[in-house]
Formats: structure tokens, C-alpha cells, sequence
């Protein structure tokens, strides 16, 4: 793997630590493209959800999996768009039934591995920032810098109920809460690439932290880095 990674960013951390807004901002102030992994798992959990597929049934979900076609694209404002099979589904991807069925498709070893190949695809020309759970340790392992985002579940949460406070059938936080609880312990515990730091990441915690603080940070990181 010793080609993966190269003018490579990877950002990893867990819901709500502020990967896809931090990674946003920081492959534009670089002019790199900028890739959210968790959009193509969720894209699969959508396409699941569209199938009738069975959670409980790993087969079905894998089978939907191996069905699609997930291309991203840079929208007008430099946002990731992801298509599956040619449809743009990027407006679907936050609702809160995906956020409660990701990480049940994420476990699934067979769809990582399908994703894990998408996404070094995608890397391979190099100027990227990648943002999910497991670049650093899988994914890219030559990335560098490697960034691990963090912050206490209860800001990650308040974040992610105010993101999607406006939305038609918006839980409470209290469940948020506990959906993103039992998302980070799916995350963690996982058999395939569960999410830690990789051994040479550069932990960053986010919680006082405002979005420019981060990027900043870590332009100053990614300069520090002899390539």
C-alpha cells in the first residue's frame, strides 16, 4: 500500500465531531478534493432502506450493497454529492433513519471492503482530503498527516440535534443522545476497521474549539509534514 495515501489527508473520528465541515473548509483552503466516506455508507443504508432489505438479515443488506453504484461529485458550492446509480440521493443521506441504521450496513465486512476499494479508487490521484472512521487505519494508511477528531458525546450530540432540529420528524436530543451512544459502541466494537486513531494520528479534541480554530490547526500540521 505504500502508493495509497499520497497527498492524502485522513481525518477519522466518530458522529458529530466535526470531520465533514472541518474537511470542507481545510481541502478548499488547500485545494485538494475532499471525500466523506460515511456519505457512501450511508448512500448503501439509503439503497438498503429502498430495497426492503432486512437489518437483521446481512445477506440482504450486503446484496443491496453489491447493487449500486456510488459515484461522488463537487456540487456547485464544492459540496460532495453522492449519485447512486445515477440518482443524486445527498438530501436523504442525514435523515434520522440512516443515521439509526448506518453502522449496522458500516459492520458489515463485505460492504467495507466494497467501500474500502471505492474509496482508494478515488484517492488515487492524490490531493485529497478523506474524512471517516477508519482512513488513517485502513483506508490510507500512508495518509499523512493523519487527524483524529474528537469531542464528548454530549457535544457531538447537541451538535447533531441542532443540525437537524428543522427537519420533519425530529427526535428529541435525549434520543439522539443515546442513538449516537449506541452508534459509537457499534463503531468501536466492531469486528471489520473499528474506529480508534490510528497509531500516528495527531488527536484533536473539538469541543472548544470553533470550526476555523480546527482547520487552522491542522493546516498547521499538515505544513509541519515532511512529504
Amino acid at each position: 500500500m505504500s502508493n495509497h495515501g499520497a497527498t492524502a489527508i485522513a481525518i477519522d473520528g466518530p458522529a458529530a465531531a466535526g470531520k465533514t465541515v472541518v474537511g470542507t473548509r481545510l481541502a478548499k483552503k488547500m485545494g485538494y478534493r475532499f471525500l466523506d466516506t460515511g456519505m457512501m455508507y450511508r448512500a448503501a443504508t439509503v439503497a438498503a432502506l429502498d430495497a426492503g432489505a432486512d437489518f437483521n438479515d446481512l445477506d440482504q443488506l450486503t446484496e443491496a450493497a453489491e447493487q449500486i453504484d456510488i459515484e461522488a461529485r463537487a456540487g456547485s458550492e464544492g459540496e460532495t454529492l453522492i449519485l447512486v446509480n445515477g440518482t443524486d440521493i445527498t438530501s436523504r443521506l442525514r435523515g434520522h433513519d440512516v443515521d439509526s441504521k448506518v453502522s449496522v450496513i458500516s459492520a458489515i465486512p463485505r460492504i467495507r471492503e466494497i467501500m474500502v476499494e471505492a474509496q482508494r479508487k478515488l484517492a488515487a490521484g492524490g490531493g485529497i482530503v478523506m474524512v471517516g472512521r477508519d482512513i488513517g487505519t485502513v483506508v490510507l494508511q500512508d495518509a499523512a498527516p493523519k487527524i483524529y477528531l474528537t469531542a464528548t458525546l454530549e457535544t457531538r450530540a447537541g451538535r447533531r440535534f441542532t443540525e437537524m432540529k428543522d427537519r420533519p420528524g425530529q427526535p428529541p436530543l435525549d434520543e439522539v443522545l443515546e442513538t449516537m451512544r449506541w452508534r459509537d459502541d457499534i463503531d468501536s466494537s466492531r469486528e471489520a476497521s473499528p474506529l480508534r486513531p490510528a497509531e500516528d494520528a495527531v488527536i484533536v479534541e473539538t469541543d472548544n474549539l470553533s470550526i476555523d480554530d480546527v482547520v487552522c490547526r491542522i493546516s498547521e500540521i499538515a505544513r509541519s509534514v515532511k512529504r
